[in-house]
């Protein structure tokens, strides 16, 4: 059984937020009107972070993109009391909407801030329509359906494509990666099977520097930085 997690190469990320925009698209996030992006209530699975050092005006800024860790301890998966959020035998921490009840355990339970509340209605615009993927005959009209209100929300690493290419025959990190991984314009987001030696995201952990977020929690989170 693999072990999916991503790779970040800090050297080829830009801040674009092109991870963000596809993700957005992909999942069928809500995008929020403009009044709630004003009060920052906008949902983001992946989000771009910046990140002082320094003291003025020696102050470098330094842009560090965030999806869900998928830790292998997930702490969001201990304190969830309906069992909505779970990890699958992949490693992939997953949310069940359908029996998500809203109660943000796992928003507080989580240091990473990588989950989000969905507080209202969701309502798709006409002109957002032709934004959102095609059937791949997994959930239906979308990859992910109109979650109503009262729901938590995180990344899925777009478990429905690795699933999807597996019952094609494709190979998942080559073939087939989240949309995050395949829409980044520099390739700084790398996405493959942790335990397999021969992937292309062991070979890099095992030739460059990096660090993971938190690392001191014991959460074991399965997104790497390489360091600059």
């Amino acid at each position: 059984m693999p072990r999916w997690g991503m790779v970040i190469d800090q050297d080829k990320c830009i801040g674009c937020q092109a991870c963000s925009t596809a993700c957005k698209s992909e999942n069928n996030v809500p995008h929020g009107s403009p009044d709630e992006q004003r009060l920052r209530r906008d949902i983001y699975w992946n989000k771009v972070i910046a990140v002082t050092h320094g003291k003025y005006p020696k102050v470098n800024t330094e842009l560090i993109s965030m999806p869900c860790m998928h830790c292998d301890h997930a702490p969001c998966v201990t304190v969830c009391p309906a069992k909505a959020t779970y990890r699958r035998e992949d490693g992939i921490v997953v949310q069940d909407f359908r029996r998500c009840i809203g109660c943000k355990y796992c928003i507080v339970a989580c240091p990473y801030g990588a989950r989000s509340f969905n507080s209202k209605e969701q309502e798709v615009k006409e002109y957002h329509r032709h934004d959102l993927p095609p059937d791949r005959g997994v959930w239906g009209q979308w990859p992910f359906p109109a979650r109503t209100h009262g729901v938590v929300e995180k990344c899925s690493f777009c478990f429905h494509r690795i699933d999807q290419g597996k019952k094609e025959g494709k190979k998942i990190g080559k073939e087939v990666v989240p949309a995050c991984v395949e829409e980044c314009p520099t390739g700084a987001r790398i996405f493959g099977d942790l335990d397999d030696p021969r992937s292309e995201v062991s070979s890099l952990l095992a030739s460059r520097d990096w660090i993971r977020l938190r690392e001191g929690l014991d959460t074991k989170p399965k997104v790497y930085y390489l360091l600059k």
